[in-house]
Parts: structure tokens; C-alpha cells; sequence
């Protein structure tokens, strides 16, 4: 369900990237409650059609918060973030979504990383300030990769953080098109680089998470670099923010639920529920099981469509169904038998998804 939120402040954070702060009314606090690294989505109509999209929460989670901050970056042909950055106003409204996803840290005692591109930062403070604020225990190193000193985000409230914990937040940026004071050589964070440089920085056998967000070369680069590095998969946690449109399946390396090739049956039916109600349709040559489910139920939870921000999980519960893509899901969670609609087409001729769950 998407609630009317009023757009309270705007901050340009550098020439392609905005912070939007919005106004949550007493009566909608506990549904805005959000936990540290979650994101929102958002909806626009133009000209009869809807854009939806996610952007991340910046904001620390605390009781009762009467405002919600987001950064969003300006998408090359990006329908919303163009609306944004040249339109959007104080004062404007803009129909949100409840904060929704599973990049997540509950503030616990630990050692923490995160590795982050341009806009991945978003989650991750988030992250950091609630996490250094109320767990005292807790230590995190950020590792950010930026193009310029001039268009990275949040330089300030990254700053502070630094300044606030100075024995508790270690804070590594790296820049890829300009030299930097550092010490760190510029470029980009690649596999190999990540493999010399986070040894030198961190214990990494006694981290307790780490948290990679930010276009897709980066969070697998470093997924591969840890996973060279020996750090068990259940302490690497991933959020993808731009993928480029893939020409086949393979080119993007799908989960192993969409490995198979496609076999589509030749009438197949998807069952649905979806707050409580369900219903039965016929899925249409070509279509993904989001798709047959919207034609007849407006209410059905999506967002990107892109397998990314996984506002449109579901329960397998029964048949059987091809992800094309799966960035959203972890591992565990394909294996318990939850699925990315937006992705998935049906392989027999019955199917049937739970919402709810």
C-alpha cells in the first residue's frame, strides 16, 4: 500500500544526486518504522502510466521518527530521478511505499564492513550511524569507491560520523578518476586490488558482516575478492543498485533456480495470494508470473522489475518456475523456496505463489 508523504526538504548532495527528505505523519510512524539498510519505493503517473522505483533509507532508524531521508541519483534516462533532481519541490507530495528489504543490520556488538560504490552509500549509513549509536560493542570499517571528490555523496554525514566515533568508524575512500591525498593509489576497486588492500586494513577472519552495495562490477568484484579471502558466504550480505540490461541470462550469472533452459508450458495458470484473498489466472506467452498477477490484481507488491529490489518476493508453494535473474534473494531463501515474480515464468502448468509469507 503506497501513503501520501510530503516532500518537508531537498539538499543537492553534488551535481547528479539529491537527498529528499520526507514528512511522516504521527498516524503513519509505526508504518514507517524502518530497520537500518531497508529502502522504499515510490510512484509517479505520467500520462496514465506508472513509474515505481526504491530508493534507500539514509536516515537512522529510532522510535517514532517524524521524517524519512532518501538519497537518489540521477539514472542516465532515469524517468524518476530526472522528475527529482529538475522538478520535484518542497511541499510536493509523493506516494510511498512502507520500508521493505533484507540488506539489513540489527544493531548488535561486532566488527563490521562495508564495501560501497557512488549512491551504495545510502544503506550503508543508515547502517553505520544506527549501528555506532546504539551498540557501543560495535566497530565497522567503510570502503567507498567514488569517481571525484565532487560526486560523492553524503561527504558530510560521513564526516561526522568519523568525528563522532573516532576509536570506533575506520574510513577507507578510494577515487577513481582523481588523484587523492590518501596515500591510496586512484582507480578502481577491482577483485585484485580488493584482495591486497582489505588484509592490510582488517582481521578479515574476525569480521562478523559484511555489507558490498553499489553497481553490480563492484558488489561482485568484492564478492569474489571474499570469497578468495576464505569469509564464509553467510557473513557477505548484497545490494545491487544499477545493472546494465543483459543480452542473454548467462551474461548476468542467474541464480541457480534460473538455470534451466525455459520450457513454457503451453497454457499454464498461476495461483495468488495476496493479503488474505486468492485467485487463479491464466499467464499469457511470454509473460512473468508479476505480469499475469497485475492484470488482474492493481495491489500486487513491485517495484523495479528488474530482479534487483525484491519488493516483489513470493512463496513457492507449488510447480515449478525459471528465474531470469536473481539479485534480491539470498541463497538460503532461494533454497526455502521464495521466488523474484517479476522474474519468474512457469515451467508446469500449474503454479501457484503466496504473498503473504
Amino acid at each position: 500500500m503506497f501513503h501520501p508523504l510530503r516532500v518537508a526538504e531537498l539538499e543537492r548532495l553534488t551535481d547528479d544526486a539529491l537527498a529528499v527528505t520526507f514528512e511522516v505523519p504521527p498516524e503513519l510512524r509505526d508504518t514507517f518504522r524502518h530497520t537500518p539498510g531497508q529502502h522504499i519505493a515510490v510512484r509517479r503517473t505520467v500520462d496514465g502510466r506508472e513509474i515505481r522505483r526504491t530508493y534507500s533509507i539514509c536516515t537512522p532508524a529510532c522510535e517514532d521518527a517524524p521524517r524519512l531521508r532518501v538519497g537518489i541519483r540521477l539514472v542516465e534516462d532515469g524517468e524518476f530521478s530526472t522528475y527529482a533532481l529538475k522538478e520535484l519541490a518542497v511541499g510536493d507530495t509523493v506516494e510511498v511505499m512502507a520500508p521493505a528489504g533484507r540488506f539489513v543490520l540489527e544493531p548488535r556488538p561486532g566488527r563490521f564492513v562495508g564495501i560501497v560504490g557512488g549512491s551504495g552509500i545510502t544503506p550503508v549509513l543508515s547502517i553505520v550511524a544506527t549501528l555506532l549509536d546504539q551498540e557501543p560493542d560495535a566497530r565497522f570499517c567503510l570502503v567507498r569507491s567514488d569517481r571525484t571528490a565532487a560526486s560523492t555523496m553524503f561527504l558530510e554525514e560521513v564526516a561526522d560520523l568519523k568525528d563522532r566515533f573516532p576509536d570506533r568508524f575506520q574510513l577507507v575512500s578510494v577515487l577513481s578518476r582523481e588523484e587523492q591525498q590518501s596515500g591510496l593509489p586512484s582507480g578502481r576497486l577491482d577483485e585484485n586490488r580488493l584482495r591486497e588492500l582489505l588484509p592490510a586494513l582488517l582481521p578479515v577472519d574476525s569480521i562478523d558482516g559484511w555489507y558490498l552495495c553499489g553497481p553490480h562490477g563492484l558488489v561482485q568484484a568484492a564478492e569474489r575478492a571474499l570469497r578468495a579471502l576464505q569469509v564464509p558466504r553467510g557473513r557477505i550480505h548484497e545490494e545491487i543498485f544499477h545493472i546494465a540490461e543483459p543480452t542473454d541470462v548467462e551474461s548476468v550469472s542467474p541464480s541457480s533456480a534460473g538455470a534451466a533452459p525455459l520450457r513454457t508450458p503451453a497454457h499454464s495458470t498461476v495461483t495468488a495470494t495476496l493479503d488474505g484473498r486468492a485467485g487463479s489466472w491464466p499467464v499469457l506467452d511470454g509473460e512473468s508470473l508479476l505480469e499475469a498477477v497485475l492484470r488482474n490484481r492493481a495491489d500486487a507488491p513491485y517495484a523495479c522489475k528488474g530482479g534487483v529490489c525484491g519488493t516483489c518476493r513470493a512463496f513457492l508453494v507449488s510447480g515449478e518456475i525459471r528465474m531470469d535473474r536473481n539479485f534480491a534473494l539470498e541463497d538460503e531463501e532461494v533454497a526455502s523456496g521464495y521466488v523474484l515474480a517479476c522474474q519468474s515464468h512457469p515451467v508446469t502448468e500449474e503454479v501457484e505463489l503466496d504473498f503473504d509469507r
